[in-house]
C-alpha cells in the first residue's frame, strides 16, 4: 500500500488520515510535503469548522521513516531542506490551520507522531496509546523547529525527560504531564472525538478561529537559530554515534555508542 494522506469529509468536519499502515503510519518525505498540502487546503475552505488528525489503523503515527534517513537526510543541505522545509512546512500548517484541530490518537505517537499531535489544538488519546521520541537510540538531535512545538506544548521539563530518557509514556502519564487533553476508553475513542468535533462545530466558527489565533500569538515563540547554531543542530549527521544508531535501528540490535 502506498503511504499517503488520505482526506474525508463530513458536514462541517474534515478528516486526515496518515497512511502508512505497514510502517505504523510512519512519516515519509512525501507525506510530510502532502500534509502540508492537504492542510492549507482545508485552512482555506471556509466552509469547514474543524479538522480531525488520526492514523490508519492501530496506530497514529510511529514517527519518521527512518530507513529514508540514509538517502533523503544524509547531508546538512539535505537535512536542512528535510526538516526545514517538508517536516516544518507540514506542522507549520496543522498549527496554522485556521480551523481547530483535534488529534485522535491510538496506539504508538512517536517522534515524528508525537510532533503532529503537538501542533494540534486539543489531543484525545485511548487508553492504550502510547507517547515518546527515543532519538537518543538512533544518535540524532530533534530539529529545533520541531521541538518547539514540543517545548511550547508540554515545557521544558517534560521535553528534556522525553528526549534524555528515551522512555516511552503511557497515556495516563502523558495526559498528567500536560502532552494529552484528555483519555479515553479505546473502543470508546473515535466516538469521543466525533463528540468533540461536534461540539467545536457547533458553536460559533469566527470566535473559534480568533480563539486560536489569540492563544497561538499569546504563546511565547522561541528565538531564532543563527546559521552557526542551525549547523549545530545537525552536527550529528557527521558522527559516529550517528551511523551505528541507524545501523542498529535497520538490524534490529541494540546500538553500542562511543561518544565520537
Amino acid at each position: 500500500m502506498t503511504p499517503d494522506i488520505l482526506v474525508e469529509r463530513a458536514g462541517a468536519t474534515a478528516t486526515v488520515t496518515l497512511f502508512n499502515p505497514d510502517k505504523l503510519n510512519a512519516m515519509t518525505a512525501a507525506m510530510w510535503r502532502r500534509l502540508k498540502v492537504v492542510m492549507d487546503d482545508l485552512s482555506a475552505d471556509g466552509g469547514l469548522r474543524c479538522v480531525v488528525v488520526r492514523g490508519e489503523g492501530q496506530a497514529f503515527a510511529a514517527g519518521g521513516d527512518i530507513e529514508e534517513f540514509l538517502d533523503v537526510r544524509d547531508t546538512y543541505e539535505k537535512a536542512r531542506t528535510y526538516h526545514g522545509e517538508w517536516v516544518a512546512g507540514a506542522l507549520d500548517a496543522v498549527a496554522g490551520c485556521r480551523h481547530p484541530v483535534v488529534a485522535e490518537i491510538r496506539g504508538a505517537c512517536i517522534g515524528g507522531g508525537l510532533e503532529i499531535a503537538a501542533a494540534c489544538d486539543l489531543r484525545i488519546a485511548g487508553e492504550g496509546a502510547r507517547f515518546g521520541a527515543p532519538i537518543m537510540k538512533l544518535g540524532f538531535t530533534m530539529a529545533h523547529s520541531e521541538l518547539v512545538g514540543l517545548v511550547a506544548l508540554a515545557g521544558p521539563a517534560v521535553a528534556l525527560e522525553i528526549l534524555l530518557e528515551g522512555r516511552i509514556l503511557t497515556a495516563a502519564e502523558a495526559r498528567d504531564k500536560g502532552l494529552v487533553t484528555r483519555v479515553v476508553p479505546d473502543e470508546g475513542l473515535a466516538a469521543e472525538v466525533a463528540a468533540t468535533a461536534g461540539r467545536i462545530a457547533s458553536g460559533a466558527p469566527l470566535a473559534a478561529r480568533a480563539h486560536k489565533r489569540l492563544v497561538r500569538r499569546l504563546t511565547a515563540a522561541a528565538a531564532t537559530l543563527d546559521e552557526a547554531e542551525t549547523r549545530e543542530n545537525f552536527a550529528f549527521l557527521d558522527t559516529d554515534d550517528y551511523r551505528e544508531g541507524l545501523a542498529a535501528f535497520l538490524a534490529k540490535r541494540r546500538p553500542d555508542f562511543r561518544g565520537t
